[in-house]
């Protein structure tokens, strides 16, 4: 069997492509049930994120070009298309490879969390539609394995590196408890999504989204149980807000020193803690002098994101050395099964062909044969029948040069000679002459 590793991602295919390779959860039953379907497919799995579309499978052959096939038809897309952006791994690499994914050393931001729960989820839905067996539930469950210990061993999920991320992470280190803080974000773009995002995933409950259309703010807010409002309302919710995070594209700042001072005076000065990450600013810089205001631009996240990157990358090279220790492992248990499944095979060929002569030396004794020709002739069927096929692959072998394989025939078929050998010439039964001989001497 081969594992097989398919798909394209952000740093093989433009967004656009992206879009239309993605699987939506709709669908994910129905391509998972294709694809099992597929004549060379013996297990599927399917993980689809905005970033990558990748299909793990196991086949009996090469099966690359069948499901690269399966999922141009799917989706309705050109084939050559698809290769031009597609790669592909097998066995160990692909092994590899998903492990890469699940610790995020594969992703757009150099080891992001996310990625571990949406592979948890493609397993879970892989699962339910009985695209799993053996191999891939192997797999999949060593893998997180392996990014269990990634995350515990090393820091690569630890340093923010990302404006948004970095943003939070900086708000956290402020609040006590976390949890309690009130946030106004300003804008609705696709930082202020994230940053709402990881808002909520910290604990914030509180969130309020403020935008030039409160239609688009609801958009970001509702999914995370938030508020939206307008603009205009912003004065009345900067007094609310313990953390006011902004990044929209006004060319002229939206809160001044002015509205910040009145906000403070009803909030009766508690201190609050503000991030401007749009460019021009949205936040006139003189607010920073307030002394109840911790005030910080994009230039000074950047500074933290560098370093984070730094700190990242030694905890990425930690987690590819760990990462090569669990593919070794991995591939150690496959070749363990492997032997186990071939000695099964073997010795089902074996029980075969003795269960075969048994039932005709059976039916000989039924006819009244007589009893020593039928064993006799029992063990010459069962020696040719059992040396025939290795008889027969010896003679190719050497015909064809192939001195590897005769070098282990030896090792493989003709052991040391077994210790019973020694114990039955020692033992073996007198001849009929024997006891005769010792009957006489008692008389």
């Amino acid at each position: 069997m081969t594992l097989l590793a398919l798909g394209i991602n952000h740093r093989t295919a433009t967004v656009a492509v992206r879009e239309q390779v993605a699987f939506t959860p709709a669908q994910l039953s129905q391509a998972l049930e294709e694809l099992r379907g597929l004549p060379k497919i013996i297990e599927a799995a399917v993980l689809s994120t905005c970033n990558r579309t990748e299909l793990y499978c196991v086949t009996d052959a090469a099966g690359e070009q069948t499901v690269l096939d399966w999922l141009g038809r799917f989706h309705g897309l050109s084939v050559e298309d698809l290769t031009r952006c597609a790669y592909h791994y097998l066995d160990n690499d692909a092994a590899r490879h998903l492990m890469r994914v699940a610790v995020g050393l594969d992703s757009m931001v150099l080891g992001e969390p996310q990625i571990l729960g949406q592979l948890k989820d493609a397993y879970q839905q892989a699962r339910e539609s009985r695209g799993l067996g053996g191999e891939l539930e192997r797999l999949f469950q060593h893998t997180f394995a392996v990014a269990k210990q990634v995350r515990t061993q090393t820091g690569i999920g630890k340093n923010p590196v990302s404006v948004a991320y970095a943003a939070v992470s900086m708000a956290s280190r402020i609040f006590d408890d976390f949890g309690r803080a009130r946030a106004l974000l300003v804008g609705a773009g696709e930082t202020i999504e994230l940053v709402a995002r990881h808002l909520h995933e910290a604990g914030v409950r509180q969130l309020t989204v403020a935008n030039r259309t409160r239609e688009r703010a609801e958009n970001i807010s509702a999914a995370l149980g938030g508020e939206a409002i307008t603009l205009s309302e912003i004065p009345e919710a900067l007094e609310k807000a313990d953390i006011v995070i902004s990044s929209t594209a006004s060319p002229l700042p939206i809160v001044g020193k002015g509205m910040m001072e009145r906000a403070l005076k009803n909030r009766r000065h508690r201190p609050v803690f503000m991030v401007d990450i749009a460019v021009p600013r949205d936040i006139e810089p003189e607010v920073g002098e307030l002394a109840d205001v911790f005030l910080y631009t994009v230039d000074d996240l950047e500074v933290v994101i560098q370093e984070n990157r730094r700190h990242r990358q030694v905890a990425a090279d930690q987690a590819e050395s760990l990462i090569e220790h669990g593919v070794g492992s991995w591939l150690h248990e496959r070749r363990i099964r492997g032997g186990g499944q071939l000695i099964q095979a073997y010795r089902q060929h074996g029980e075969a062909l003795r269960d075969l002569s048994q039932e005709q030396a059976l039916e000989r004794l039924a006819r009244g044969g007589d009893p020593a020709a039928i064993i006799e002739r029992l063990a010459y069927q069962l020696t040719n029948r059992l040396m025939h096929q290795p008889t027969q692959a010896i003679r190719d072998a050497a015909s064809r040069e192939e001195y590897r394989l005769l070098d282990a025939v030896p090792r493989l078929l003709m052991p040391p000679k077994p210790a019973f050998e020694t114990h039955d010439t020692a033992a073996a039964p007198r001849s009929a002459e024997a006891p005769r001989q010792k009957d006489e001497k008692l008389v």
